[in-house]
């Protein structure tokens, strides 16, 4: 009797430590990589902080000491950009591009570091042979960055609509910055923490490919940069855009323009032929008047939403074909 109970009581203590064994396991041999994660997210968000504070009333005050904000203000110093607005700028693009550029970081670390390396040194065909299966060890190569990486860039994204939604009119002062912009577009949303995972996705499944470190670095980081122009090309015509007409001169700019041109009698639309003010090259040409195809504003959610889900959707496949592509090869049920 005592016999049993000390190998089931022995028995439940392994089992309920597996999958605790395989997470440290996995942060262990990582340990570097989430070494490097942790102070990179901190220093976009110390970045975002410090432009949401002390650089956004920086910039303010020397707008305001140049005699900038008032309705009596002329001159050309309002046109120009000071020292602290470059600096307030200069570190929202570093707070940006950390979003930007960890969706790279990420599809090399896990083609090369993450996958890559451990087909190729054999410590992933070892640990099959132990008590994980490959699918498992899959899943938790998976996971635990999926988590981590979330985690981070959702913090980061959450700052720069933080700063973002309480300096427009430091903007609009300086005439700079517009939301559908590629990088704020992107770090504004759902965006920036979607083209992580399909980072980390595109990188397992590229590591699984070549099972070498650095071909799986290059292939994962070539296969998202084209992943993240094709979808970039498309992103305009995600959603239905709306068109501004204007019989003398083109509408104004209010958002992301994506088309112009002129209008015919017969309202064609048709290359502009530059005749500016010219009446009769108008005539000639049959220009009756001009149009702009564009998005407002309020269509940065819908454009987000869409395209968030196209990326989620080839992330999931990346995840499919990689899960098909182990079990394949090691012939285990996935």
């Amino acid at each position: 009797m005592t016999a049993v109970t000390t190998l089931d009581t022995s028995t439940a203590r392994t089992s309920s430590q597996g999958p605790r064994g395989l997470l440290w396991a996995m942060l262990r041999l990582h340990r570097w990589a989430l070494w490097f994660w942790l102070p990179l997210v901190a220093v976009g968000a110390g970045a975002l902080l410090w432009a949401y504070g002390p650089g956004a009333d920086a910039a303010w005050a020397e707008y305001h000491k140049a005699g900038c904000g008032s309705t009596t203000a002329t001159g050309l110093d309002c046109d120009l950009v000071g020292p602290a607005y470059t600096r307030y700028d200069t570190v929202v693009g570093v707070g940006a591009g950390i979003l930007a550029l960890a969706p790279f970081l990420v599809a090399g670390w896990a083609g090369a570091a993450l996958i890559g390396r451990e087909l190729e040194n054999g410590t992933a065909q070892l640990a099959w042979t132990q008590s994980v299966s490959p699918a498992r060890w899959l899943a938790a190569k998976l996971a635990v960055p999926a988590a981590l990486i979330t985690a981070g860039m959702l913090v980061l994204t959450l700052l720069h609509r933080l700063l973002w939604s309480t300096d427009g009119q430091l903007r609009e002062a300086m005439g700079s910055g517009h939301w559908y912009e590629g990088t704020t577009y992107e770090a504004n949303g759902t965006l920036a923490t979607s083209y992580a995972l399909l980072g980390l996705a595109v990188g397992v499944l590229a590591g699984l490919l070549q099972r070498r470190a650095l071909p799986a670095l290059g292939l994962a980081v070539v296969v998202l940069a084209l992943l993240a122009t094709v979808l970039g090309t498309v992103r305009p015509y995600l959603w239905p855009l709306k068109t501004l007409t204007n019989k003398h001169e083109y509408p104004a700019y209010i958002g992301m323009v994506v088309d112009e041109g002129a209008l015919t009698s017969t309202g064609a639309r048709v290359a502009d032929p530059i005749c500016v003010d010219n009446a009769k090259c108008l005539a000639d040409h049959d220009i009756v008047g001009f149009y702009r195809d564009y998005h407002p504003s309020s269509h940065f959610w819908p454009l987000q939403l869409v395209e968030t889900g196209i990326v989620l959707a080839v992330t999931a496949l990346a995840v499919l074909i990689a899960f098909r592509l182990l079990n394949g090869r090691t012939g285990a049920a996935v």
